[in-house]
This record gives structure tokens, C-alpha cells and sequence, in this order.
């Protein structure tokens, strides 16, 4: 499987533009896949650089219905008219954010693309291809990210807290290898892997995504939860490979932590696994 990171917080070297999102490109079982779009269009023009040609895509999982993981759905959809784009079908509900000043941010997806032909809707376990698969409805288990908070879903006219029922996880399956891939892990990356568990007996051996231990408004998880989820990881004994919303503070701690077992991903950066 080989990946290059589209989209990214941060880049490897002022070749690439980075941003507030997250898009990956995947190769597996023979098929071209994106993860994510990130915020903008930014997707395309880091895709030229690493000579990918989106219209080759074949297809597209949007992890969540948050803008900085499709808000470059309409651009994608200009040039790539034959990928199928999975999304969960709560993903076109309106999500928001509540920002310092007490003002909500809408922060979801466009409305104006919920009916576009290339759009398949999933739920609970989703089989796309042989070795391709996407999953939600996460057990909560254990307490979702601290940084959740302030991110919100409108549901019959009022404001409650995100469920994050519209997160989805993809699965990839590949010369005896499972990766699992996760958006921003809202559920909490712990939760996700149990999940993992329950539909498949055993742990991936790779795992690439965001963990939500920072958010866009400058808070951090707790130090003893990050120690916790960096112990857990471990006994694991797969190989993460994180980004975007885990944050760099977070990164270090688990890190330091965890050691080899993982590293961090920029725009810009290729991997094979």
C-alpha cells in the first residue's frame, strides 16, 4: 500500500501549502483511493506535485461531515465524475462550532452536494470493495476527546452536543496486511480500535489519522489521558502514523511514549507500507 499525504496542518517543505484538514491518497488492492479532502481545493494543487491525477480516482471516503475533512467535495467533484464517494448518511446534517466569543460557526458540509449522483450513503459496517470497507456506530466505551467540546449538531431546531455518528473509519486489507485509517477519531481512537476488535478478532498492524487530542482553538487533551491513550497504543504493538488534529504537543508526549512505534505525517510526505 503506498499513501501520500495530500493535506496536511502542517508540510514537509515550503513545496507544499498546508492547511487546517486532512486528505490522503491511497494505492491498495489495485484501486486509487482519496481519504478526505481537507478545507479547500488545496487537495488539487498538492496532488500535481506528487503526480496524481485526481480524475483517476476511483474512490473517495469522507470521514466526517466537518469542513476541514470535505470541504473540498464540490472542487473534487468538478474534475472526477466516475468515483464512487462514500460518505455516512448522517454526513449532510448541519454541525457547528461554538467559538470563544460564544458565536456558532456552521462547520459542516455543503448542502448544495448532498444529491450529486457519485454520493453513496453508509452506516454501521459498509464493504465497498474486496479488502475495502468503512465503519461507524463506535461504542463508547470510553469517554470521547476532551476537545469535542463546543462542537455541536442542530437536531429539530436545537443545539446538542455532536454524537459524532457521522464518523465513519476505512479498513484496508492487503498482502496480509490490515491498515485502518481514521479522520479526527472524534469517537476516541481507543473506542475505534475496540470496535475494531469486535468486527474482526485482531488488531490492524497500521494505523494512520488524526486522534482529536488538540483543537482548532488551542486546547490540548489532558497530559494523563494522553499517557493513557499513548499505553494503550502501544500494547497494541501495531505502527501509527498520526497527524492533523492529534497536534504537535500531543505528538511529542505520545511519542516520547511510544518511540518508534510512532511517527507524524505532513503534506507533502510518502509512505509504504
Amino acid at each position: 500500500m503506498d499513501i501520500k499525504v495530500l493535506v496536511e496542518n502542517t508540510s514537509i517543505s515550503k513545496d507544499f501549502v498546508s492547511e487546517h484538514g486532512l486528505s490522503l491518497y491511497i494505492e491498495a488492492k489495485g484501486k486509487k483511493i482519496l481519504f478526505d479532502l481537507g478545507a479547500s481545493d488545496l487537495f488539487l494543487k498538492n496532488a500535481e506535485k506528487l503526480n496524481i491525477n485526481i480524475s483517476d480516482i476511483d474512490y473517495l471516503i469522507i470521514s466526517h461531515a466537518h469542513y476541514d475533512h470535505g470541504g473540498g467535495l464540490e472542487a473534487f467533484l468538478n474534475i472526477n465524475v466516475k468515483a464512487k464517494v462514500y460518505l455516512n448518511h448522517l454526513a449532510f446534517e448541519r454541525y457547528y462550532a461554538l467559538r470563544s466569543d460564544n458565536s456558532l460557526e456552521y462547520v459542516g458540509l455543503d448542502q448544495n452536494l448532498k444529491d450529486n449522483s457519485q454520493i453513496v450513503f453508509t452506516s454501521d459496517q459498509f464493504f465497498i470493495d474486496k479488502g475495502i470497507q468503512v465503519f461507524s456506530n463506535i461504542v463508547q466505551k470510553e469517554a470521547g476527546p476532551k476537545t469535542n467540546k463546543g462542537l455541536l449538531m442542530e437536531k429539530k431546531g436545537k443545539m446538542l452536543e455532536d454524537s459524532f455518528s457521522h464518523e465513519q473509519n476505512l479498513i484496508l486489507e492487503e498482502g496480509g496486511k490490515t491498515l485502518l485509517v481514521t479522520g479526527c477519531a472524534h469517537n476516541g481512537i481507543i473506542n475505534i480500535l475496540d470496535h475494531f476488535h469486535t468486527l474482526r478478532e485482531s488488531g490492524p498492524d497500521y494505523v494512520i489519522g488524526g486522534f482529536h487530542l488538540s483543537s482548532s482553538s488551542g486546547g490540548n487533551e489532558s497530559s494523563e489521558n494522553i499517557e493513557k491513550i499513548a499505553k494503550y497504543l502501544l500494547n497494541t504493538k501495531a505502527k501509527y502514523y498520526t497527524c492533523h488534529c492529534t497536534g504537535i504537543e500531543p505528538y511529542n508526549q505520545l511519542k516520547g511514549i511510544m518511540g518508534d512505534n510512532i511517527e507524524y505525517l505532513s503534506a507533502g510526505s510518502e509512505l509504504t507500507i
